[in-house]
């Protein structure tokens, strides 16, 4: 199988797809004893791949993983007061995945995992925008005012927010249900931002991250993300790029 040598360098942790390049038009590469300029080639598994010298050792397949977190789980790997963590979820025979963000411990749904560094980075690097979509439930009926309020982005002493998209998906005296799509991660944003507005959080499910939806994923279980959710998540990360 032929993989572009611009991402064997990234994925080697050499430097990102660009960098990489950049690095092989410089003459720095060298595949099977001879430089490699020309961007957009290709090596397969018994090239001989250096940069610099230095021969590198062909990457392990990564691991990507979505978990459907539950409320009352800690988004880490270990917790000093020993409450539930995501570790304990994931199941037996998959390598070791870490989170990529946060998920707050009163909060449900989808959380990624993977040992893939590179990618968990530009997935939660404001920079690269990556979108993820929640559905909140709130005491009360919502103002439209404070719907525009979200869509246009809260600029408040202690919280600045860029525009979100906002739809709301039911409403009553009692109680409303909110999506909210945003391209930040800011700590308990979506709380802070309804908060400084004046309602009350009843729950709060992260039902999409990027191309990857929860979808019917049950509580506490994991799969892999498939082939075209992968690909997906590259192109957006690569999109925005520089």
């Amino acid at each position: 199988m032929k993989t572009r040598l611009n991402k064997f360098l990234a994925e080697a942790g050499v430097a990102s797809r660009r960098t990489a390049d950049a690095i092989i038009a410089a003459g720095r590469v060298r595949v099977n004893g001879h430089v490699e300029r020309t961007l957009g080639s290709t090596v397969t598994q018994s090239d001989r791949i250096e940069v610099d010298g230095a021969p590198l050792t062909r990457p392990a397949a990564k691991t990507y993983v979505v978990l459907h977190k539950p409320v009352g789980v800690v988004t880490t790997m270990r917790d000093p007061e020993r409450r539930r963590t995501v570790r304990d979820l994931i199941p037996g025979g998959i390598p070791r995945v870490v989170p990529v963000g946060r998920l707050d411990y009163d909060s449900s749904g989808v959380l990624l995992l993977t040992d893939d560094g590179e990618l968990a980075y530009r997935l939660t690097h404001p920079r690269f925008g990556v979108e993820k979509t929640y559905h909140v439930e709130i005491a009360g009926p919502i103002a439209d005012e404070d719907l525009r309020t979200m869509r246009d982005g809260l600029a408040l002493p202690a919280l600045h927010t860029r525009p979100s998209r906002v739809r709301v998906l039911g409403t009553s005296h009692r109680r409303s249900c909110v999506e909210l799509t945003l391209q930040e991660g800011k700590n308990r944003q979506i709380r802070r931002m309804l908060d400084a507005l004046g309602y009350r959080v009843l729950s709060l499910q992260r039902v999409r991250f990027g191309p990857v939806a929860l979808g019917e994923l049950r509580p506490g279980k994991a799969r892999f993300l498939n082939a075209k959710e992968l690909k997906l998540l590259r192109r957006i990360v690569a999109a925005k790029e520089g």
